[in-house]
C-alpha cells in the first residue's frame, strides 16, 4: 500500500518539525515518524469501512419503509440491488476485515454517523444510483463498476468527508491520495473467489521500507553538519535565507540518500526529491534543488565517494 515516495514525505515532515541539532535525543521524532506512517493503515481501515456502514444505512431505510402504516407497494417489496450488491457483501461478509477494524478501534461512523448520512443521500440522489437501480438484479461485472464509481465519483471528492478527515488527523490528507487509490485498485481487483486478505493488505509492500524510513530519518539527522557544509559551498551565492527550509530538508536527505543507500540508483533518488519539491515547495524550488544535486553528484563522483551497488545505479 505504502510506496517509497510516500516514506520519503513522512521523513521529510518529521525533518522539517524537528527542532534540535544531531547531537540531541531524536527517539521520540522517530517513533512519531513511524506512528505517522502506521496511522495510513487507519485512514484505510476508516474509509473502507465507510462502505460497509453506508449499506447498513441503506438496510435501515429500507426496514422503515416496510414498517410504515400507509407503506406502499414499492415500500412492501422494494428493490434490493443496492443491499445485494455483490461487492459489498463480500466486504461484509469479510471476517479478516471485520476482526481489523475491532482491533484498530475504528468506531468513527458510529459515534460520527451523521457523516455516513451525508454520503448516503450524496449516492442516492445521483445519477450513477439512479441509472443502477434501474433494474432489481446485477451480475458481478456491474456491481462492482457501481461500486469503483461510486468510490471515485463520490466519496473521495466528498468535501464534508474531506474536512472530517482534517479535523481528525491533518497527516491524514497527505495520506488520502495514497489511500483512496489503494482502495480503488482493490476494489477493482476483487473477485467472487480467493478474497483472502484482500481487504486486509500490507501497509509496507516490502519488509525493508519501515527500516529504510528510520535509516533514512537517523542517517539525515546524524550526517546533517556535513551534508550542510556539502550544500553550502555550492549555495554561497545565495542568501540562506532565500532557500526554502522545505528545500534545505529535501536537499539533506537526497545528499544522505546519494551516499548512505547503496543499492538506491542515483536517478531514483534525484527524480523523487524533484517529484516531492513540485508538490510540497515552491514552483522554482525543483530546478533550484537539481541544479544544487547535478553538481554534487559530478563532485562526488570525481571524488569516488559515491558507493553504489550493482549496474546501472550511477
Amino acid at each position: 500500500m505504502l510506496n517509497r515516495r510516500h516514506i520519503r514525505v513522512k521523513v521529510m515532515q518529521t525533518l522539517y518539525a524537528f527542532r534540535g541539532n544531531e547531537s540531541d535525543d531524536f527517539s521520540k521524532d522517530q517513533k512519531f515518524l513511524l506512528f505517522s506512517i502506521d496511522n495510513m493503515y487507519n485512514l484505510y481501515l476508516l474509509l473502507i469501512s465507510l462502505l460497509l456502514e453506508v449499506r447498513k444505512r441503506a438496510v435501515t431505510d429500507l426496514q422503515k419503509k416496510q414498517q410504515k402504516l400507509l407503506a406502499t407497494k414499492e415500500d412492501k417489496n422494494p428493490n434490493r440491488k443496492f443491499i445485494n450488491n455483490q461487492l459489498l457483501e463480500l466486504l461484509s461478509n469479510d471476517l479478516e476485515l471485520k476482526s481489523q477494524l475491532e482491533a484498530y478501534k475504528i468506531n468513527n461512523w458510529q459515534l460520527d454517523n451523521e457523516y455516513i448520512e451525508v454520503i448516503f443521500k450524496a449516492i442516492t440522489s445521483s445519477e450513477l444510483y439512479q441509472e443502477y437501480m434501474q433494474t432489481r438484479v446485477s451480475d458481478f461485472k456491474e456491481d462492482k463498476a457501481f461500486v469503483v464509481d461510486v468510490f471515485k465519483d463520490i466519496i473521495a471528492p466528498n468535501e464534508k468527508l474531506y474536512d472530517y478527515i482534517e479535523d481528525k488527523n491533518l497527516t491524514w490528507l497527505d495520506d488520502l491520495p495514497t489511500v483512496n487509490t489503494t482502495i480503488l485498485k482493490l476494489l477493482r481487483k476483487t473477485k467472487l473467489t480467493n478474497t483472502k486478505h484482500h481487504f486486509t493488505p500490507k501497509l509496507y509492500k516490502e519488509e525493508e521500507d519501515q527500516q529504510f524510513a528510520v535509516n533514512l530519518f537517523k542517517k539525515t539527522l546524524l550526517n546533517r553538519s556535513l551534508i550542510n557544509k556539502d550544500i553550502e559551498q555550492k549555495t554561497k551565492n545565495w542568501d540562506a535565507d532565500r532557500i526554502a527550509d522545505i528545500d534545505y530538508t529535501l536537499m539533506q536527505m537526497a545528499i544522505c540518500e546519494l551516499k548512505d543507500f547503496p543499492s538506491i540508483p542515483v536517478k531514483v533518488t534525484i527524480n523523487e526529491y524533484l517529484e516531492i519539491a513540485k508538490e510540497y515547495s515552491t514552483p522554482k524550488s525543483s530546478i533550484f534543488i537539481n541544479g544544487i544535486l547535478d553538481k554534487l553528484v559530478k563532485e562526488y563522483q570525481q571524488a569516488g565517494s559515491l558507493k553504489k551497488m550493482g549496474r546501472g545505479l550511477l
